[in-house]
């Protein structure tokens, strides 16, 4: 059997006749090889962020930032300003007064200041007897103090002379109360700066007339409240100077003159401090 010969079916471009490709069964045609699928890593285009949709992000983030801060910042003024509202309107409404404090009595048992004969040590052993009035001028507010302590000090030098104690009491609107026979005493050993301090303030006081002048201080907590409310503890100060007594002689007790005295009272407060 002869061999089937099959003439190319496309003309060259030129017009000439092309070689003939002879296909038999035992010369099969050629495999043509598709480029395009090889991987080529040369070909591949090179990656390329896209800055525009980072910068967007950016923006809207920082945009949520400034609202969240701004709205929080306008929140607190507006609850500042409510607060301030509402305190110019209760101290409208019921005028606070300071709690008042006056020592109507004072007598001194015995001050005696005592030194070793080669002056290394000093001791000083004193009794005070005290009246005390508390009052409360509020028309609206009660008042809830917890427990006192009382100390004398030396009016000038601050040397401390004694403490003692008063009960926790409250009052109520408009009212007062009185604490008689109130003991402050004390027994202490004195450095030498104590005892020089004292000793030139007991001379000078005893050229005037043989008087030394005292001061009282007070402390403790109180509650306040308004109506239904009730506040926190504050802590309270209560200072009464210009007492001026004399030095006992013997056993009889001197009396101190309180009437020129003053009390203080000082409010104190963790964020500020009130003075009245």
């Amino acid at each position: 059997m002869s061999d089937k010969v099959f003439p190319s079916s496309k003309p060259a471009a030129n017009g000439t006749a092309t070689n003939a490709t002879t296909t038999t069964p035992n010369n099969p045609p050629p495999a043509t090889t598709n480029k395009s699928h090889l991987y080529n890593p040369t070909s591949r285009p090179p990656y390329r962020p896209q800055p525009h949709t980072r910068r967007h992000r950016s923006r809207s983030d920082r945009n949520i930032c400034c609202c969240c801060c701004f709205w929080t910042i306008l929140t607190i003024l507006l609850l500042l300003l409510l607060a301030a509202i509402a305190g110019a309107a209760l101290y409208i409404l019921y005028r606070p007064h300071r709690p008042s404090f006056t020592i109507t009595s004072l007598r001194i048992h015995r001050l005696n200041l005592t030194t070793s004969p080669d002056s290394s040590s000093s001791h000083l052993s004193t009794l005070f007897n005290l009246t005390i009035i508390s009052k409360n001028p509020n028309s609206h507010i009660s008042l809830d103090y917890e427990p006192f302590t009382v100390s004398a000090l030396s009016d000038g030098n601050d040397v401390f002379l004694g403490n003692g104690t008063l009960p926790a009491f409250s009052l109520s609107k408009k009212n007062q109360t009185s604490f008689r026979n109130v003991v402050v005493s004390g027994s202490n050993d004195l450095d030498v700066d104590a005892v020089n301090s004292l000793r030139s303030d007991l001379k000078k006081k005893k050229s005037e007339n043989g008087s030394v002048m005292l001061k009282i201080e007070m402390d403790t907590k109180v509650k306040m409240k308004v109506g239904g409310l009730k506040t926190k503890k504050v802590g309270i100060r209560v200072t009464c100077d210009g007492i001026k007594g004399s030095i006992p002689k013997g056993k009889t007790p001197t009396v101190a003159v309180t009437a020129k005295s003053e009390c203080k009272v000082d409010l104190r407060i963790k964020i500020w401090r009130w003075t009245f």
